[in-house]
């Protein structure tokens, strides 16, 4: 993709074109403007695919076992998981780069009131990319749920085929128009991931997206419902008879024969590069021995650290920039490398995937995390993802708890994660700077899941079951279940915080949740 943009925007250099924003906000308005009078056309009923459940053992071809997602190249799934430690403090660091590839973020407490990531890296590489959007203003807040809701996705298919794939980015800034009959009553605009919505009651409905010359629709209504592009080629536009919620209004996107504009616009694309990378921690150790061959990538460690972790490969020890910078082409060749070093393969399968969301829970729409003063972060509930949109503040004591959405440096886009789990562990102080957290083989503890909107009690679980007592090799560490039967993750990616046993997490009641991180007695 990151070619066939460049492309498009290189062609387009000397083009000259007046971009006309509409609105920035989803929020009602009456303008003077209608539909053109013509017959409304029933809407073509594409079947809807039942909902898909993936794992915990065996994975379809070219599916991440990490995801329970297709990939877009299945070769990269040979290849053992690559895990980067990605620096959280000094603020400098954010917002750092490549996090959204990562199928898995584990984040954990490393004292002094700071975390640091580490992220595991399997089936896809990071790339930079000058996302393709649309001529309007890319819509930034969260959408809240009043109502049915019409909406879903505008998709950019890089395949042409008609298909919305995992692995296929969103378009931001396109306008997209609500009709009531003949009149608009109300737009938005997607966001930076493509994403679009509307509050509706009852009756028929047109949705309109509001093209500039530089794209056009792909084919419409191939295959199933679920995943196929619903917007008329020629008018734009989808009819639909609301009853209830309705996710499935999506529009797939290809480059027309027009030029991207690049007036105002920068056409460099951001440094391919993953990080910023820091020092290596203990609970390191006990991760990469259950991604079996994996390659863990840090900047040094501590002597009573380092002699624990291992050691395929290390970047600088830099303090500027929040940390030393990966370039992407060395992170794949040490990946490459270290696949032909690796010895008694991999299987990193182990956990369950559904689309239908576990039945029981409680509420839960919004996450805040408190660690300490100057590091709170929140997770955003988003109804049309059907994912956690992570917002993080500035560690600065003048705007403490202040938060705002927070971003691939590769990408520009809002990370969003389908998955958030908080995670117990028991905790060692060796030094006031250096804790062991126990994950190691053998080990359990209570965890808790937020998915679909929704909280669940589970456990996880390091103990050996049936795969690894018949072959011998670890597997991922595994989410179950009260009664031991495999949680129900949802296909996407998974963040993980790590925090202590006598950490407190409370629901403030409206789906409100709160985390107070508390960190272990003697350290700083």
């Amino acid at each position: 993709m990151t070619c066939v943009l460049v492309s498009l925007l290189a062609a387009c250099a000397s083009a000259e074109k007046t971009l006309t924003p509409l609105l920035t906000e989803t929020q009602a308005v009456v303008p003077p403007v209608t539909l053109a009078p013509q017959p409304i056309p029933s809407p073509t009923l594409q079947p809807i695919s039942p909902p898909a459940s993936f794992g915990p053992d065996d994975f379809p071809a070219g599916y991440n076992p990490l995801s329970g997602q297709p990939v877009e190249d299945p070769g990269l799934l040979q290849i053992p998981a690559m895990l980067l430690s990605i620096s959280h403090f000094p603020p400098v660091a954010r917002p750092q780069a490549g996090l959204s590839f990562a199928p898995w973020v584990f984040e954990v407490y490393i004292t002094e009131g700071a975390t640091r990531f580490l992220a595991v890296f399997h089936g896809e590489f990071p790339q930079p990319e000058i996302p393709v959007s649309g001529n309007c203003e890319i819509r930034r807040e969260p959408f809240v749920q009043k109502s049915a809701i019409l909406g879903n996705r505008v998709w950019l298919d890089k395949n042409q085929n008609g298909r919305q794939e995992p692995y296929e980015p969103g378009v931001g800034g396109v306008c997209v128009n609500l009709y009531n009959g003949s009149q608009l009553v109300e737009s938005t605009t997607t966001d930076t991931n493509g994403y679009y919505g509307f509050n509706v009651q009852p009756g028929q409905h047109t949705i309109e997206f509001v093209l500039p010359e530089w794209l056009k629709f792909t084919s419409q209504n191939v295959g199933d419902e679920n995943a196929d592009s619903d917007a008329d080629p020629l008018t734009g536009r989808i009819h639909t008879q609301a009853e209830s919620t309705n996710l499935l209004l999506d529009a797939g996107l290809i480059p027309s024969e027009k030029p991207i504009p690049t007036a105002g616009k920068s056409t460099e694309l951001p440094k391919a590069e993953v990080g910023p990378i820091r020092s290596g921690r203990l609970v390191y150790a006990d991760i990469a021995e259950f991604f079996p061959s994996s390659c863990l990538v840090y900047a040094f460690a501590s002597k009573e650290v380092l002699s624990q972790l291992p050691q395929c490969a290390m970047v600088a020890h830099e303090d500027a920039g929040g940390g030393s910078m990966m370039q992407l082409e060395r992170m794949r060749t040490v990946a490459e490398d270290n696949m032909l070093h690796a010895r008694g393969g991999f299987n990193y399968a182990g956990n369950l995937f559904t689309e239908d969301a576990p039945k029981g829970g409680m509420p839960a729409t919004q996450i805040d995390v408190y660690v300490s003063l100057l590091n709170q972060s929140g997770w955003t509930y988003d109804p049309l993802y059907g994912a956690w949109l992570r917002f993080v503040d500035d560690a600065d004591k003048a705007t403490a708890g202040q938060l705002h959405a927070d971003t691939d440096r590769l990408t520009g886009r809002q990370l969003h994660f389908e998955n958030f789990i908080i995670l117990f562990a028991e905790v060692d102080v060796i030094s006031p700077t250096n804790l062991d957290i126990h994950l190691e083989q053998g080990a359990e503890g209570s965890a808790m899941l937020f998915r679909d909107g929704m909280q669940y009690d589970i456990k996880w679980s390091t103990l050996s079951g049936g795969y690894e007592q018949k072959t011998g090799q670890r597997r991922p560490i595994k989410f179950l279940n009260e009664d031991g039967s495999p949680a129900a993750l949802k296909p996407g990616s998974t963040w993980i915080f790590i925090a202590t046993p006598y950490s407190v997490v409370t629901g403030k009641g409206g789906g409100a949740w709160e985390l107070l991180y508390y960190a272990p007695a003697g350290a700083e």
